[in-house]
């Protein structure tokens, strides 16, 4: 394997990326060279094709540093954070980086986010070859066309890195995978390199702490960004969040921003540090139609309405400061509001269950909010939360709904591609019997009966139907999520939460 090759390919890549200039090559150079530990080095005098993203050229100098003993053990983990190590030479400084998005901003707000994600791309802080292996497709249901992916990209753990990590000295820095902090760390067994992420820091509230825009490294959706607290503090809704997401929308209006609701059960998987995600896509809900509109008496100016969502969802247009007035209005009235008719009961002693995930987005030069009602609460008939998936749709999905899925992407577990894939010739054969004899397979034995029941399978339509039926299923999950069922008893019970408003 010629290692001088290898070399002259990444810093050619890096070049004609606008990573780094042709007057940096001779740097650059010694700067891999450093790392991988080498003394000697010849041109190899490459000046053929370069790809699009680095993936397979640092695949190609892990291959060879495991060799040499500068990856040990080989797992995915430690290349992971070698050839973070490696891009990390051509990532601009932080200043650097902030100078040129805010002057991109002046000119255009599109211009200065296409930038740095060309470049989180280009230094593969997004592992975009790995973001290509999840599968996804569009199924129809009765709230359009929900988008379903099935989440291959994040590795699983190698058994020799979760034994090395038992054996790490515990360490607190950085505190999370979300605080600024990381800008910059090496990252060891138990956390991710990060040499190669930026943070744009953005002004939300005046004179408060500022917050940082970031992309995700293994984005759901296009321009998959997150906006997190500076501080290393929990979530929490209040009206400084309507405030902080409607700023994030004037400031970069081609983007839409969203908050996880910020209690367990309801909430997203990382309670601990203050954040919202954002992005450039357009999910089903935001193209959902309002089908029934009321007054806020206290806020005439602002249109408001029910959305036809599987979701409990309140959409509201108007001025930047009115909804943020009406949105803290709504959410305060959420927090205490019960009908134990419904099942709402805001607290249980001094555990609270009552929240909301707010979504906001531009519309024209108007501002768009949607207030989405959420309840954590259990009871010993629904243990994991009453307006959570239910044990019938475990068999696809039995996370948290958090706000990716509750805007209509469904975030489905790895497991599924193959099940679904073993699935199909039992289908074909309708055996259901067979189905569930399986270990693994079993889980799906009754929602295979019932499809059996619906369509003929055939070698040529078996994965089509499943991929539409798994999409039939993400809609029954978000609607067990929604607090107002779509019933005739559901919609007049939201209609009294309306008349409290």
């Amino acid at each position: 394997m010629d290692i001088n090759l290898l070399i002259d390919q990444l810093v050619t890549y890096a070049i004609r990326q606008h990573l780094i200039t042709l007057q940096d090559k001779n740097w650059a150079v010694n700067e891999l060279l450093g790392i991988l530990k080498l003394e000697e080095y010849t041109p190899s005098g490459f000046n053929g094709k370069t790809p699009d993203y680095p993936c397979e050229i640092l695949a190609k100098i892990c291959d060879w540093a495991a060799q040499k003993g500068l990856i040990a053990p080989d797992t995915i983990t430690m290349r992971d954070l070698f050839d973070t190590k490696l891009m990390g030479v051509f990532a601009a400084r932080p200043g650097e980086v902030i100078k040129e998005f805010f002057t991109l901003h002046k000119k255009n707000p599109k211009k200065a986010t296409d930038k740095f994600y060309h470049d989180a791309r280009a230094l593969d802080y997004i592992r975009t070859a790995r973001v290509a292996k999840n599968r996804a497709w569009k199924a129809r249901t009765a709230y359009g066309n929900l988008d379903i992916t099935i989440n291959m990209s994040k590795p699983e753990k190698d058994p020799k890195d979760i034994a090395a990590a038992l054996k790490m000295k515990a360490s607190s820095y950085p505190k999370c995978l979300l605080c600024k902090e990381n800008e910059g760390y090496a990252g060891r067994i138990n956390h991710p390199a990060r040499q190669t992420i930026r943070l744009i820091p953005l002004d939300l509230l005046k004179d408060a702490e500022p917050w940082y825009l970031q992309y995700s490294p293994y984005v759901y959706y296009n321009e998959h960004c997150i906006c997190l607290s500076g501080k290393h503090e929990p979530m929490k809704l209040t009206k400084k969040s309507f405030a902080r997401l409607l700023n994030f929308v004037d400031l970069l209006p081609h983007y839409f921003i969203g908050s996880n609701a910020d209690l367990p059960i309801v909430g997203g998987s990382i309670l601990t540090h203050d954040h919202f995600q954002g992005g450039r896509y357009t999910f089903a809900m935001e193209k959902a139609p309002v089908e029934q509109t009321f007054k806020l008496t206290k806020f005439p100016r602002v249109k408001a309405g029910i959305v036809k969502w599987p979701m409990s969802v309140i959409r509201l247009n108007g001025s930047k400061k009115d909804l943020i007035e009406a949105g803290d209005y709504i959410l305060k009235k959420w927090r205490t509001y019960n009908d134990p008719k419904a099942d709402i009961i805001s607290k249980t002693g001094d555990t609270p269950h009552n929240t909301v995930t707010p979504i906001a987005r531009r519309r024209g030069k108007s501002f768009e909010l949607d207030i989405v009602l959420r309840n954590n609460r259990t009871t010993d008939e629904f243990p994991m939360g009453i307006f959570h998936p239910h044990a019938e749709v475990h068999h696809i999905k039995k996370e948290n709904i958090g706000l990716i899925e509750v805007m209509g992407l469904a975030v489905l577990p790895a497991r599924l591609a193959k099940e679904l894939k073993d699935l199909e010739p039992y289908l074909l054969r309708k055996d259901v019997a067979g189905i569930r004899q399986n270990e693994t397979l079993a889980k799906h034995a009754d929602w295979a009966e019932e499809l059996l029941r619906k369509h003929t399978f055939t070698t040529k339509n078996a994965t089509q139907i499943l991929q539409a039926e798994v999409g039939k299923v993400f809609a029954q999950v978000l609607e067990y999520a929604g607090v107002y069922k779509r019933t005739a008893e559901g919609k007049a019970a939201f209609e009294r939460f309306i008349k409290k408003l």
